[in-house]
């Protein structure tokens, strides 16, 4: 992680006593990779990982490249998508001009309640394409069940969060 001096592997201001740094970076790249399989894009998914690995879930851009050793264009592109789906928003320092990337209240939460609009949106596009093609062909068939398995996850995640959102509060 960045550190005070701006030298990357230092001990983070803020960080706790004993932080394995190279650890730290061991997990940021393994987190990344896992996101990066499961379909997000590569640098989206190290600057995120790095924000959610970083003690107080915030960074500047500056941090964000030295941590990673990528270009300030590099970082620009990965918050853009970042803050496009939800995960990732972005404040001033205070009396300063530099932009400070952070990992949103509730990250998961909120990024699972946006999925459930994007369920919504393939569930109706799923079932006019079926009315178009024909629900008795089987495309139009196969367009049906997709159309019902979206809206049986949409269902169940509405459902799931609530759950969550009463584990927190139950929790805490």
């Amino acid at each position: 992680m960045a550190n005070g001096t701006g030298e990357p592997g230092g001990a983070e201001v803020g960080a706790g006593a004993g932080r394995d740094e190279d650890a730290a970076s061991r997990f940021v790249e393994r987190f990344a990779a896992e996101m990066t399989e499961a379909g997000m894009q590569r640098m989206a998914a190290r600057v995120f990982a790095s924000l959610l690995a970083d003690d107080d879930g915030s960074m500047t851009s500056a941090d964000l490249g030295r941590q990673l050793r990528i270009s300030p264009a590099a970082v620009s592109g990965a918050v853009s998508y970042l803050s496009q789906v939800s995960m990732v928003g972005r404040e001033r320092d205070p009396g300063s001009r530099r932009d400070r990337y952070r990992l949103r209240d509730d990250v998961w939460y909120a990024t699972f309640a946006s999925r459930e609009q994007v369920l919504t949106r393939w569930e109706r596009t799923l079932r006019e394409g079926a009315r178009s093609l024909g629900e008795d062909t089987p495309a139009g068939a196969r367009l049906v069940e997709t159309a019902e398995f979206f809206e049986f996850m949409q269902a169940e995640l509405v459902g799931v969060m609530a759950r969550w959102r009463e584990s927190r509060r139950t929790a805490g």
